[in-house]
């Protein structure tokens, strides 16, 4: 690897969470298009993104505020 030349570094690894699919697809289209920005996994519920949590290690998961098992 030449120092001189710029490293790319890795893309923000993201988890979403919402009860609504509609509202994952809308914010994993909005995601998928910006760079240096990997959705790594959704969920529908706050279990589900937890075990998602665990097993993919991501930078950030993003959650709706209002699940509707509550968590």
């Amino acid at each position: 690897m030449d120092p001189s030349e710029p490293v790319e570094p890795a893309p923000v690894r993201i988890v979403l969470c919402d009860d609504h699919a509609v509202v994952r697809a809308g914010l994993r289209a909005l995601l998928d298009s910006a760079p240096g920005i990997e959705v790594a996994g959704e969920a529908d519920s706050g279990a589900e993104a937890v075990a998602l949590a665990v097993k993919l290690t991501p930078d950030v998961v993003l959650m709706d505020l209002q699940l509707g098992e509550g968590i």
